[in-house]
């Protein structure tokens, strides 16, 4: 399937590399690189037959690197252990960790109000607070967010519901905190994604779905009018209010309706076609975000704009496999908004 093609990885434990003792042992190493709500994952699988693999401590940092031998490595970033298993027989070491930046402080729940405050300043504060660098879409780092409060709530879940709120990523990934709008292509330190062409002949397995369900024409909002009991609303999209999707949630503003109808509708939008793929011949430089176009397949697959919404990369026995999650691009996303450089208070 590789011809004479050999997958390669590099694992540092806590600084010290331990790739050659842990190669003929491996039996798997898998990546998940997630967009954002869960955090990137990494899971090994070693051969203890012989009883001389140590078991690693938790929160001990792993650093994976995964490529082809001969070709470069891509650096995927560093991983918290949080969990190792033994079992037998014949004995095995699993080591799970998580995305290292994704801090045990971020997760501590937390009470505390924002008042006429924009994007930037929130997410500045908060990169602050666990000494990560904040890169902001500048659109995003300038709309202000007139009153939210973060009752009893961490900052991890508190910028995830920001996130869907503006139809932002957010998520950490090598020290920075990214709150960038989605489908504008960015790496985490804010570096423009080269669009990736892949062949149907390039994977083994592919699954296209195309659902009526969430093919809605336009969303809408409901709010309360300067604190009034009466009920009004917000559409976004949807010609002649045909088949809406309606928010449950009442909001205490115009404005913020809107917001949550828009960010609503771009996602309904993104999600009416699906694809996910399996690369035969692993593509290490594949992750979230990234735009994909594709051939080879029926002339409306072709015919899409993809991006990049959850990746798998998979070392093992049999070789080095990709798998993909493809959602809809937003054609008229607007990249321009996501100079990491503006608005992300560097």
């Amino acid at each position: 399937m590789s011809g004479a093609r050999a997958a390669a990885f590099r694992v540092t434990l806590d600084g010290k590399d331990l790739t050659s003792k842990i190669e003929p042992r491996l039996q798997g190493l898998t990546i998940t690189e997630c967009r954002q709500d869960e955090a990137d994952s990494l899971d090994i699988t070693l051969d203890d037959h012989d009883g001389r693999m140590a078991i690693p401590n938790r929160n001990a940092v792993l650093e994976v690197s995964i490529g082809w031998a001969g070709a470069g490595l891509v650096n995927k970033g560093k991983f918290t252990v949080n969990e190792v298993e033994h079992s037998g027989t014949p004995d095995t070491i699993t080591i799970r960790a998580r995305s290292a930046s994704m801090t045990k402080g971020m997760g501590e729940r937390q009470e505390k109000s924002w008042h006429g405050q924009n994007l930037g300043e929130i997410v500045r504060a908060i990169a602050g607070r666990h000494n990560l660098k904040p890169v902001v879409g500048p659109k995003l780092a300038s709309t202000v967010v007139p009153h939210i409060d973060q009752t009893n709530e961490s900052d991890m879940s508190f910028l995830t519901r920001l996130a869907k709120r503006f139809d932002a990523v957010m998520t950490v990934k090598d020290g920075n905190l990214l709150f960038l709008p989605i489908g504008t292509g960015r790496t985490a330190s804010g570096r423009t994604l080269p669009g990736l062409n892949i062949k149907r002949s390039d994977g083994d397995q592919h699954r296209y779905n195309i659902t009526e369900r969430e093919a809605y024409a336009g969303v809408r909002a409901f709010y309360h009018s300067n604190g009034a009991a009466e009920k009004k609303h917000v559409t976004v999209g949807g010609e002649n209010n045909q088949n809406l999707k309606k928010l449950p949630e009442v909001y205490p503003t115009e404005g913020e309706a809107r917001e949550a109808a828009t960010a609503e509708f771009k996602r309904v939008q993104r999600n009416q076609a699906t694809l996910s793929y399996s690369l035969a011949i692993g593509r290490a430089e594949i992750s979230p975000e990234l735009p994909i176009a594709v051939s080879g397949f029926k002339p409306e697959i072709d015919g899409t704009p993809w991006l990049v919404k959850q990746v798998r990369h998979s070392i093992s026995g049999s070789g080095f496999t990709t798998e993909v999650e493809l959602e809809t691009r937003d054609s008229a996303a607007d990249d321009t908004d996501t100079n990491a450089g503006a608005g992300a208070g560097n």
